[in-house]
């Protein structure tokens, strides 16, 4: 990517997370530097991926100011969308997202939609997936559904990386489907 083309994506990139509203076609470049926001932790995957974006750009030049990744946790990624919501009209702030950009609203009841934004491209795929014990006999979700509905309350135990998140919003599914 030349950095005009990445400055152009970039552009468009700021324009459709809220920010400033500027066409593809501008030649854009930050006046200060850009704050890439991580509704998550650190050390999590959309952490990665923003550092090693911003690696990448800090080591090819693609921008003269520096992109600098900030973690907003809070809320189960509420206060980065809140703060990046906020700053409608600010060319200088990013944000990455993932399936919390769905399940933060819907667990937490914050005021904030996924259509406040505008996705441009999908950097990464991140599937939910049921791992059991080897030595279990489930080899499918099937079995493993069967063996909770023919189970009594509290035998089977699931967890996952986060509260609020797609993995107990899944499991909290699983249990109202078998009553258990």
């Amino acid at each position: 990517m030349t950095r005009t083309s990445f400055r152009r994506t970039l552009a468009l990139c700021c324009g459709v997370f809220g920010a400033a509203a500027l066409p593809a076609t501008a030649a854009w470049e930050p006046t200060k530097p850009v704050e890439f926001v991580v509704p998550a932790g650190t050390g999590g995957g959309a952490d990665q991926m923003a550092r090693f974006l911003q690696g990448v750009i800090a080591k090819n030049n693609l921008m003269k100011q520096p992109l600098i990744v900030v973690n907003k946790a809070g809320g189960a990624g509420a206060e980065g969308f809140l703060d990046v919501k906020d700053a409608k009209g600010d060319p200088n702030k990013l944000i990455i997202t993932l399936s919390n950009l769905f399940t933060t609203p819907l667990a937490t009841g914050v005021p904030f939609s996924w259509k406040d934004l505008t996705p441009v491209a999908m950097l990464a795929l991140d599937e939910f997936v049921l791992w059991v014990p080897a030595e279990t006999p489930y080899k499918t979700a099937q079995d493993y559904m069967t063996a909770i509905k023919g189970g009594t309350a509290g035998q089977f135990k699931m967890g996952g990386p986060g509260a609020k998140q797609e993995d107990q919003i899944i499991t909290v599914g699983r249990e109202k489907k078998v009553g258990k």
